[in-house]
């Protein structure tokens, strides 16, 4: 079946070139070319994936991104300005899963895209996987992909659950940022910790009562990140 993909940006060249690319690797575009028109298609849509640019009319990426991310989990990848960390890490903040900078290389993109479709099609070896883990209230559902807290559902990104997963699976292994960064994002991907810190802080906003006292996801300071 084809993968389908959104593609926001106010640039209609830029628009329409990544739209030809992805269609010669036999994806379903879609396209929207501001933040309200974005958001109308992900209401009334299925994707696999969107590609949404920060700057757009109406409302920008973050708004969008933010908005999408209080009805679905579905993966988001930032396109941002050259250089402009702050716009990275906002996106990441926001919700998005993963972020290319202006000006790109349309190959580059397609392969963050099958990445983050190979993620979470969940392929990595499933039968060694457990499909439900239960540690106390929090109930984490492998092969859906879902989460629950005191039997209560908590949304997650795909790189927010892929994080979780991967602590929960290895109880008391402490994994460095550098590790984590590795193992979850890639050996390829071109940012730096500070994604990992963004991920964990959102990851312990919604599963932890008390942020400031984690219950999960703890810090072995100057080392890195576990889960107990």
């Amino acid at each position: 079946m084809a993968k389908k993909i959104l593609v926001v940006d106010d640039e209609k060249l830029i628009v329409k070139g990544i739209r030809f690319s992805l269609e010669q690797d036999d994806m379903e575009v879609d396209c929207a070319y501001d933040g309200e028109e974005a958001l109308e298609k992900v209401k009334s849509n299925k994707y696999d994936i969107i590609l949404l640019d920060i700057m757009l009319p109406k409302l920008t990426g973050l708004e969008v991104c933010q908005q999408i991310r209080e009805f679905s989990n579905v993966p988001v990848i930032m396109l941002t300005a050259k250089g402009d960390d702050m716009d990275k890490i906002l996106g990441l903040e926001y919700g998005a899963d993963d972020y290319i900078t202006k000006p790109f290389n349309i190959l580059e993109v397609k392969a963050r895209i099958k990445a983050i479709m190979r993620r979470t099609a969940g392929k990595a070896e499933p039968e060694k996987k457990p499909q439900l883990v239960e540690a106390g209230d929090l109930q984490l559902d492998c092969e859906g992909r879902r989460l629950y807290i005191a039997g209560r559902e908590v949304n997650l990104t795909a790189k927010e659950f892929d994080v979780l997963e991967l602590l929960v699976l290895n109880p008391n292994k402490v994994y460095s940022r550098e590790k984590l960064l590795k193992l979850v994002w890639g050996a390829d991907y071109p940012g730096d910790v500070r994604t990992v810190d963004v991920h964990i802080r959102r990851l312990r906003e919604k599963i932890e009562s008390n942020p400031s006292e984690p219950k999960y996801v703890h810090t072995k300071w100057g080392v890195g990140y576990y889960y107990k």
